[in-house]
């Protein structure tokens, strides 16, 4: 087949490796020149993705891969064309922004042959396939859905740094307008990806067709909002342990210690393009999921609520030297979408606090690029908050943190035999130690 991809991010492009991997004749769109041209040479444009650069190396000399920043150069001529374009949610409203988009959309219809594919697979709001997306292809492409072309929603399920292991292990789910694309997509999917054996599901892995597309639309949605809202209540359950001087962590070990449970871990955010963002896509078409909406809304006060319990502690920020250790909204990964280090640290400078951050993934002009002062272990420093879980915590001590009167490890990622005789704090568990005062 060929086949295009749209947006070659840190999803796309592993999916156009895989489907050129799975031999077949791959070109990817995206306006970035610059990943363009690195896609072009054979590399990998950002780091951290499982074997992408060894097959980056592999299959681009050989001719299985291509990148372009023209659609004409891409769509005409594929047999199935694969949409990743990102779709962002407003700060303030939680509305989705569909902007990018609508112009990918708008670019790959004017382009559109007869007998094309098109599969969208960014996580959308729930009727956005049928609803916003046919009628503009239909309008702007003068072709008829379920004729002349076949639209399907497939949404991605996979986590970046492990994205081709994923793609194996978990079943690829396709919802489409009618049954005939449905089948389509079932078709593509199956030639482009394989499955891992797995006993534990209820059908066998592979390419599972939800009869619809909104319930695909509703799956990818109501799998990421359930971690949102665990999340939550293992956060409501570690603030009241903070009241009551229980350690949550050997609460949530004790429940999940049976098949009925599996609370989640509380932490001091919920950071990422995921499980903070496809809550708000659920809520913007069911305004009524007050659960969800108290669920998000909850996690997202956690930094402020950290900073707070630290301030306590201390007595008052006022002038502090505090280091905020980890930009990356989690361990291992190096970005920045929705994490925690910008609430924590804009709420550390309403308090008073000089702020720095410190991340072993980034540079200091990368840190610097967003306007905080980079800090360097072993630099003079008063309290320290751990924000994101790098394993380069793990070892950390007070001598690398000299002067400090105070850790709060907001990921339980520091060893406490290393921190005996320091003040050090974890969500969820009350310390007995004194107030300091400033």
């Amino acid at each position: 087949m060929s086949i295009a991809v749209v947006a070659l991010g840190k999803i796309g492009l592993p999916l156009a490796v895989q489907f050129a991997d799975a031999g077949h004749e791959v070109v990817g769109v995206d306006v970035n020149e610059r990943t363009v041209a690195t896609v072009n040479a054979g590399r990998e444009p950002f780091p951290g993705e499982a074997h992408l650069g060894e097959k980056l190396a592999e299959l681009v000399p050989a001719g299985r891969l291509r990148a372009t920043t023209e659609y004409a150069d891409a769509i005409p001529w594929a047999d199935a064309v694969v949409v990743v374009v990102p779709l962002f949610v407003d700060d303030e409203t939680w509305e989705p922004d569909f902007a990018w988009m609508e112009a990918a959309t708008r670019s790959l219809a004017e382009h559109l042959s007869p007998g094309t594919l098109v599969s969208y697979e960014t996580t959308l709001p729930v009727g956005t396939t049928r609803n916003r997306w046919k009628p503009l292809i239909e309008e702007v492409s003068g072709l008829v859905e379920g004729r002349d072309f076949h639209l399907v929603f497939s949404p991605e399920r996979v986590l970046t740094g492990r994205v081709f292991a994923d793609l194996r292990r978990y079943p690829k789910l396709v919802g489409g307008l009618s049954a005939e694309g449905a089948a389509r997509a079932v078709e593509f999917y199956g030639q482009v990806l394989s499955f891992d054996e797995r006993a534990d599901l209820p059908r066998p892995n592979g390419v599972w067709d939800l009869g619809s597309a909104e319930a695909a639309e509703m799956a990818k949605l109501a799998e990421t909002t359930f971690r949102d809202v665990n999340i939550a209540l293992a956060n409501q359950y570690a603030v009241y342990a903070d009241k009551v001087g229980i350690d949550i962590q050997l609460v949530i070990d004790a429940c999940n210690s049976q098949p009925y449970s599996h609370i989640h871990n509380p932490g001091i955010a919920v950071g990422g393009h995921c499980i903070p963002v496809y809550p708000r896509l659920y809520l913007s078409t069911d305004p009524d999921a007050s659960v969800v909406r108290t669920a998000r809304s909850f996690n997202a006060g956690m930094p402020a609520y950290v900073v707070g319990r630290a301030a306590e502690v201390m007595g008052s920020l006022e002038g502090l030297n505090v280091v905020v250790l980890g930009a990356s909204y989690r361990g291992r990964v190096k970005e920045t979408a929705f994490s925690g280090v910008f609430p924590t640290v804009a709420e550390l400078r309403e308090r008073g606090a000089k702020v720095s951050v410190h991340d072993p993934m980034f540079t200091d002009e990368e840190l610097a690029s967003f306007g905080w002062e980079p800090y360097h272990l072993g630099e003079p420093v008063d309290v320290a908050i751990v924000q994101a879980d790098h394993p380069e915590y793990q070892a950390l001590t007070p001598a690398d943190l000299p002067g400090i009167r105070l850790l709060y490890d907001g990921r339980r990622v520091t060893d406490p035999d290393l921190w005996r005789g320091t003040p050090r704090l974890v969500i969820g568990a009350r310390s007995d130690a004194p107030a300091l005062g400033a």
